[in-house]
């Protein structure tokens, strides 16, 4: 059989399960006030014809409606997300509460919210918090790490007002994590910035390495302008060139190594690492909570501010779009071909190397957005990050099996604390 055409038992029993998936929400697309420079969402204006988006309150209460409908669980979770959903003012999210109170139907309703944090005021604050808003802040580190890539429109530093925005929300109450990507800015730093975090208050850390392909526009006369902001593009797309922030692969596998030895010896149990957290999961045999280290993927669609679904947030592009939601069902458009598809591919469609790797029950292949480079032998699909998940695998085993062995056992996993400071000494 051609393992490219394979379903197994368990894509057969989450197809005929009762519909459980995520939304990405973007209520203003991608309309947001910095310019981050490795920021891929700010390009998805194109599609729409470079227009500020904002979603109608018609759009807004499709979109609620549908999406409590189509899950067949007891609890849905919305997540608002951008560009920068901050824009749309309070108003905007105060009618979706209602919204989500007048289409609930019994089931128990969630929100978070990813912001760039220079927006929140104390008004932002208290409402966050007392709707009990998950709030995720995009914070990547100390100011030199985060200032270098995430500055607003005029190309100001923004350091200074995330840590405003930060402190508000934890001056009103309001339960927060951190998003921090991974880029050139982070590489060699790992340590800093994991403690620089936690020294927040984060105690849910998320790190998203950056591996992003761009194309620089041209001159009249088809020169290339590399003084101006290129497009962040598909791989694919021909003449796309590996961005200069992108962080190496060896790079973020170090990047991994400083922060879990940190953790392992330290933290286990009261500081969440998201990586960490998966692969534990994973090494436990269980389904991990973030669909980056999963076997399939598929359960985490888009929807712009138009009603527009796409497979997911890394793959908004034409060809991608599974619908709109003012035409389709919401429900056919998740369980549809194209996204069954989508999803299963992300195991399919792996390079026998990668079949062959004694990591694969680890990584899973991680996600498809990074599966652009090529194999010795000439397939295609390997991560650009391989290697680094490699390095960060092997050095994190013995204490991932010792883990794993204390779950087992009926301990926590915070037992390996004193395990691992043994061991390094």
């Amino acid at each position: 059989m051609n393992p490219k055409e394979t379903l197994t038992l368990q894509d057969a029993l989450r197809i005929s399960g009762p519909l459980a998936f995520n939304l990405m929400i973007k209520p203003a697309g991608s309309l947001c006030n910095l310019d981050c420079s490795y920021c891929y969402y700010l390009d998805k204006s194109e599609i729409y014809g470079g227009r500020e988006p904002r979603m109608s309150p018609q759009m807004l209460e499709s979109v609620v409606r549908e999406y409590i409908r189509a899950n067949e669980v007891p609890e849905v979770t919305f997540n608002w997300h951008g560009g920068e959903p901050l824009v749309l003012g309070l108003d905007f999210y105060r009618q979706a509460l209602a919204l989500q109170r007048q289409y609930a139907d019994g089931k128990v309703i969630h929100n978070t919210l990813q912001t760039n944090g220079t927006l929140l005021t104390p008004e932002w604050a208290d409402f966050l918090a007392e709707n009990g808003f998950l709030v995720g802040i995009s914070l990547d580190g100390p100011a030199p790490v985060h200032d270098r890539y995430r500055r607003d429109k005029g190309g100001q530093p923004t350091f200074d007002k995330v840590i405003k925005g930060l402190s508000l929300l934890r001056q009103a109450g309001a339960e927060f994590n951190t998003l921090s990507t991974v880029s050139k800015a982070g590489e060699g730093r790992g340590r800093e910035v994991y403690r620089f975090l936690k020294s927040l208050g984060s105690n849910y850390l998320q790190f998203l390495p950056v591996v992003e392909h761009v194309k620089y526009p041209k001159d009249a006369a088809g020169r290339i302008r590399k003084e101006a902001r290129p497009r962040i593009v598909d791989p694919s797309e021909e003449g796309a060139t590996l961005a200069k922030w992108s962080v190496g692969s060896l790079a973020f596998g170090r990047f991994l190594c400083d922060i879990f030895d940190e953790w392992v010896r330290n933290d286990v149990g009261r500081v969440f690492v998201g990586q960490f957290d998966a692969a534990l999961a994973r090494w436990c045999g269980v389904q991990p909570g973030i669909c980056t280290y999963g076997e399939t993927c598929g359960g985490n669609a888009v929807i712009e501010h138009n009603g527009d679904i796409y497979v997911c947030d890394h793959f908004v592009y034409p060809r991608y779009r599974l619908g709109n939601i003012e035409t389709n069902s919401l429900r056919e458009m998740m369980t549809s071909e194209a996204q069954l598809r989508f999803g299963i591919d992300k195991r399919n469609s792996l390079p026998g190397k990668c079949r062959r790797c004694e990591w694969l029950q680890a990584c899973g292949g991680e996600c498809p957005k990074h599966r652009f480079n090529r194999t010795e032998s000439g397939e295609t699909g390997l991560n650009a990050l391989c290697e680094g998940y490699q390095l960060f695998f092997r050095h994190a085993a013995p204490y991932l099996d010792r883990m794993k062995w204390l779950l087992e056992n009926g301990q926590a996993p915070a037992g390996v604390i004193p395990w691992a400071r043994m061991r390094k000494s």
